[in-house]
């Protein structure tokens, strides 16, 4: 098998040659390492390779039907402990923060099959849209444009999938970091229901309850398996969502009747550009093309910048939280090398932030989340742009000014219709539906809460359309200098 034979296939189709005796899984780690390095030597999208430990796993794996056993996989560089790979959350403070034991996803992951060959980057923390930290020595640049941002704080993985490198990989969504690399890059990314993939044993949440984990592909199925695989409450977690069929299973099965569509396109006055707007109009004729009911819709009257701030102020107690733990092992105080400028400006607001202002401020989450829930009511889904530009300009969202408050407000203008969903604990995802000279544009589905199924039955509707085919296409890196 070769790179283009390789990549055309997705992880299901993969796995299945693999349980044939088609290929084997050190074939196919030779191929997704080579075209590793020759992708990441132009968009700069990997941390912490270990092809020699992988490919021994590839060796020694015994392939078993039904999962993804023996497919090559990357972990994003979130923090995610792993005894197999080193993290350092994209910070020169975290460099290579080695692992005791796992957390319950690896475990979940390498059960599902997967090998870990790499980490894939991250901005600061995962504080920031785009992926552009110090540490990884440059930008992780889009695969359809190198002037222009990957998305983040999944931007290595969503490179890596848009590629062909690897059909699946990690991803993890607090903000949007799932879903705004997915739109940016033009592959499938879903932020699963709060409590539906597991966050422990070692956090029983992140950010307040708006960050979870979950993966990004280019075919729906791909990400329905791997639900499947990974999905379910461990003991003593802080949230569950609802059980269910089997996500895969579910996307064989015909919607039982046309659906209400509602169609949410202005984010409480802020401005959304005409591609992002265009997209989920045709989106929206597509949808009513299979006989679905789309109804176009105003949210609720809500303070926007009120619920910005509280992510801030959510999001600058957890930089205090995690830079003064590892400070406090260090015996000492941050250098001005260790932490970019808005990052460090965070570290100092979260530490002088009160428990009332969290509080305070997590209570303002749960509130939007029960705006969303009450702006869902009465439909099976809404349809909205992923991100309110195309992918920004590199540069553009920095961390390299001294001022996390304003950092973050320049994300929240890119992300509305977003961040609410993490609040709110909602399934959404992030699909390749359209293009604008060449560029990428994602449009999303919110479901209701626990109902993954309905988001990726109509997904998996809408990705045999033409629409799909022609917006998912592989990137060209000849003008990549």
């Amino acid at each position: 098998m070769n790179f283009e034979e390789y990549r055309s296939r997705d992880g299901i189709a993969l796995a299945a040659l693999l349980a044939n005796g088609d290929v084997s899984a050190p074939d196919l780690m030779r191929i997704a390492i080579e075209a590793a390095e020759r992708v990441d030597a132009v968009t700069n999208m990997l941390s912490y390779k270990d092809y020699e430990g992988a490919l021994a796993k590839a060796f020694r794996h015994e392939v078993i039907a039904g999962t993804f056993s023996g497919l090559p996989f990357l972990l994003k560089d979130s923090g995610l402990p792993s005894t197999d790979l080193p993290t350092s959350i994209g910070s020169s403070l975290f460099e290579a923060t080695k692992a005791q034991s796992d957390a319950t996803l690896v475990k979940r992951f390498r059960d599902a099959g997967f090998i870990s060959f790499a980490r894939s980057t991250v901005p600061e923390l995962c504080m920031a849209p785009t992926t552009e930290a110090r540490r990884n020595g440059g930008p992780t640049r889009n695969p359809f444009d190198p002037t222009r941002s990957s998305g983040g704080s999944s931007g290595g993985a969503a490179v890596a999938v848009a590629a062909g490198v690897v059909p699946v990989a990690h991803g993890s969504d607090g903000g949007g970091s799932i879903r705004v690399p997915a739109s940016s890059c033009g592959v499938f990314g879903l932020k699963p229901s709060r409590g539906r993939v597991p966050l422990g044993p070692f956090r029983g949440e992140g950010w307040g309850g708006l960050a979870c984990d979950g993966v990004l592909t280019r075919t729906v199925r791909d990400t329905a398996r791997t639900l499947d695989l990974i999905a379910g409450m461990e003991t003593g977690a802080p949230y569950a969502a609802p059980p269910g069929n089997s996500f895969e299973a579910g996307l064989d099965l015909s919607l039982e009747r046309p659906l209400r569509i509602a169609v949410w396109e202005d984010p409480w006055g802020l401005p959304v550009d005409e591609p992002c707007r265009e997209a989920v109009r045709k989106s929206a004729e597509l949808c009513a093309s299979f006989g679905h009911e789309i109804i176009a819709i105003d949210p609720p009257e809500f303070d926007y910048h009120a619920f910005v701030n509280a992510i801030i102020t959510v999001m600058a107690s957890n930089v205090a939280l995690s830079v003064g733990v590892k400070l406090s092992a260090l015996g000492r105080d941050p250098r001005p090398d260790e932490l970019e400028p808005a990052i460090l400006d965070g570290y100092f607001i979260g530490r002088r932030t009160t428990a009332a202002d969290y509080i305070a401020a997590v209570d303002r989450l749960h509130a939007t989340g029960r705006m969303m829930a009450a702006m869902i009511d009465g439909y099976d889904l809404v349809l909205s742009p992923s991100l309110t530009t195309l992918p920004p300009t590199l540069g553009i969202i920095s961390t390299e000014e001294a001022d996390f408050r304003g950092f973050r407000r320049k994300a929240g203008e890119l992300t509305p219709f977003l961040a609410v969903v993490n609040a709110s604990g909602q399934p959404a995802a992030s699909l390749p539906l359209w293009r604008h000279e060449g560029l990428p544009v994602g449009v999303q589905l919110i479901g209701r809460f626990g109902r993954e199924d309905m988001v990726l039955a109509l997904s998996h509707q809408l990705q045999g359309s033409s629409l799909w085919s022609v917006a998912q296409r592989w990137p060209d890196f000849s003008s990549f200098r």
